[in-house]
């Protein structure tokens, strides 16, 4: 027996039959929307002022923008200054692998 499946994209801003998935970016968030031929066209001319004046980026490595751990957000700290900070605070840290958040950033507070 065959089976034919057939998806329709509904237009995400007025619910009429889309044409397309448009991808955009803004403030280091990846954004699609579907939307209609009409719809499509009004949100490329709303950005064609700003993307004319803007540079593009290239390379996916840097898509987005990137959050640290807590271990890299700390700026100078190292680990092993941590640990026996730690230590001498009564925590439980263990003498190799990822300090912990928690750990982390009691120590950059108390830093």
């Amino acid at each position: 027996m065959a089976q034919k499946v057939n998806i329709i994209l509904v237009d995400d801003l007025d619910g009429s039959e889309a044409t397309e998935t448009v991808s955009f970016g803004l403030d280091g968030a990846s954004y699609e929307i579907d939307l209609n031929d009409g719809n499509a066209a009004a949100l490329r001319e709303a950005l064609s002022g700003y993307v004319g004046h803007a540079r593009k980026v290239t390379g996916g490595a840097r898509r987005g923008r990137r959050t640290g751990s807590a271990a890299s957000s700390s700026g100078a700290s190292n680990t092993k200054d941590v640990r026996e900070w730690a230590k001498s605070q009564g925590m439980d840290v263990s003498e190799r692998g990822r300090i912990s958040a928690d750990v982390q950033q009691a120590y950059d507070a108390a830093h």
